[in-house]
């Protein structure tokens, strides 16, 4: 059915003319160029569909009355808060995108330790409120600038502070979830009318269905508010900072301590991350500035604290004797952050950090103990409001191999997958040239330890055709490299089984040619039976991974 002029008012009458639109400029900026989305897929004849039009609703009510005007007309939908990647762009033709800006609202619950948010108020603003009364939020690896609520709702979310705070499925507690269907469902204590405390009951205990592990990716309709658990904030009501743009520093309190741990192999790396784990002293811990590359990242540190540093410094840097030998007793390297609650717990924290160190033979970096440049890293990876960093070489980068996991697997192999990326950074013009080895990563993705969440940085040129097939090329050589090692899927294509190369979303038919061959086929015949509850119309695009339980032949 086209979208007729009839539609178009049905919807208006919902959210009100100001916060709906279907001119065409304002409807070509909610498509999006597919260069950075687990998939790989350049701009170039490779845009995410055009809707019909985008509506902003502002309230739970606006979003459900806008969901079964959809089921009334057939028309797909997809709710967006940041448009992080092409994973919040509607996935077929005569779609409406929900831009969600105006739902921002946060409440602070200190006697519970949970924020209740709405889905843009994004983590800087949540986690400036909740300091303000001593607590604060695992802000997810995507940034400051994101969405807690999209991050637990949809998409993985762990981050720096994981290994103290847990991820996003650890930290979701009470959610209102308007259905595809139109329905509003409130999930665990809150569904009870007990309020928002618990994810689990004593009311609907939904919890694995809107997110599991990974997330649903907004392809299960749309969470409209959501309680997140916060953890104690042993700093001050904010943070205080010094400095100019881009190189500000923080100024906290001697109880907050950055280190950048170096070791000389992978397998001392790994044990000395499994003693962390255990050891439970850690606030933070990221593998953070090698996402510059092992050639370059401490150039770039150089350049970043000087609020004049330039990038065309870089081979002045590079070139500097003195820098070299600090970047070499960088090579193998993990920031962590330590938050001593009082002064004694701070001495007891540093001293089981340098027995960790004793035992798996690592140091301090001591030009990262320099006072300027740990200020620098405790506001960056605190705040972790820096994300436009990753677009400074080249203007794109995407995420490969995905090293996560056990991390005694991942090192053995590290210094060959760094050796396969500088072979192909020195043989073709495609992806920036920075050393190979551009891992970065969280300690762990889950509370207390335990598997790692590691990437590779590819930059490349998204306005270029040649550096984005090169590198699509080279993300087909390292899928054959980490099939080869039994290490499952390159990161640079975990989602291409969910958009297809055109910006389209997969039919049905065609996911069933796909997820037959799984080695675990009935995962998805599960999901197929869920969507067909809440979802019959399929209205929500194919990031959801169904197989028609006829096709299953097990």
């Amino acid at each position: 059915m086209a979208f007729s002029n009839e539609m178009y008012q049905a919807f208006e009458a919902v959210v009100g003319k100001r916060n709906i639109a279907r001119d065409l400029g304002i409807r070509e900026t909610y498509r999006c160029a597919a260069a950075q989305s687990s998939a790989h897929y350049g701009p170039y004849n490779h845009r995410t569909p055009m809707p019909e039009a985008v509506l902003l609703p502002g309230s739970t009510e606006e979003v459900k009355n806008i969901v079964r005007l959809c089921n009334k007309y057939d028309v797909k939908f997809k709710a967006s808060s940041t448009f992080w990647s092409a994973m919040g762009f509607i996935t077929d033709d005569n779609g409406v995108q929900l831009d969600m800006r105006r739902m921002r609202s946060i409440e602070i619950d200190e006697k519970n330790m949970i924020a209740i948010v709405e889905p843009y108020a994004i983590g800087a603003v949540v986690q400036a409120e909740a300091m303000k009364v001593g607590l604060t939020l695992n802000v997810p690896g995507v940034g400051c600038s994101s969405s807690p609520l999209a991050s637990t709702a949809g998409w993985v979310g762990f981050g720096p502070t994981s290994i103290s705070m847990g991820c996003a499925s650890e930290n979701m507690l009470g959610a209102e979830w308007v259905l595809p269907n139109g329905e509003v469902l409130r999930t665990g204590s809150l569904g009870a009318g007990s309020g928002w405390f618990c994810g689990e009951g004593p009311g609907p205990s939904t919890r694995a269905i809107l997110r599991g592990f990974q997330g649903s990716t907004g392809s299960l309709g749309v969470c409209t508010k959501m309680a997140i658990r916060l953890h104690p904030w042993p700093g001050p009501t904010h943070i205080p900072s010094r400095g100019v743009v881009p190189a500000y520093k923080a100024d906290l309190p001697d109880n907050f301590k950055a280190y950048t741990l170096c070791f000389k192999t992978w397998d001392d790396y790994a044990k000395g991350l499994s003693l962390l784990h255990e050891a439970e002293i850690l606030f933070l811990g990221h593998r953070q500035f090698n996402m510059f590359g092992r050639d370059i990242k401490t150039a770039m540190l150089k350049i970043l604290t000087d609020p004049d540093g330039q990038l065309a410094e870089i081979p002045e840097y590079t070139a500097d004797p003195e820098l070299k030998k600090i970047n070499d007793d960088m090579k193998i390297e993990i920031q962590v952050i330590i938050a001593g609650v009082t002064r004694r717990d701070t001495d007891y924290k540093e001293k089981v950090l340098d027995t960790v160190l004793e035992m798996s033979g690592g140091w301090k970096n001591q030009f990262m103990l320099e006072k300027d440049m740990m200020d620098y890293v405790l506001l960056y990876l605190i705040r972790l409001g820096h994300k436009n960093l990753n677009y400074a070489l080249c203007g794109a980068y995407e995420g490969n191999y995905g090293l996560s996991g056990n991390m005694f697997v991942s090192a053995k192999v590290m210094e060959e997958a760094a050796a396969l990326k500088r072979k192909w950074e020195l043989e073709h013009t495609h992806i920036a040239a920075h050393g190979g080895d551009s891992d970065m990563g969280s300690i762990s993705i889950i509370g207390g330890g335990g598997p790692t969440g590691w990437e590779y940085f590819t930059n490349f040129d998204a306005h270029d055709k040649a550096s984005i097939k090169g590198t699509a090329d080279f993300f087909n050589e390292t899928q054959r490299w980490m099939t080869e090692k039994g290490l499952g899927v390159d990161m640079g294509h975990w989602n291409q089984d969910l958009r297809r190369e055109d910006g389209y979303g997969f039919t049905q038919e065609q996911h069933d040619e796909m997820y037959v061959k799984l080695p675990q086929p009935l995962v998805t015949v599960y999901q197929y039976k869920v969507r067909e509850i809440i979802n019959p119309k399929h209205l929500c695009g194919s990031y959801y991974r169904t197989l028609t339980p006829s096709k299953y032949k097990g």
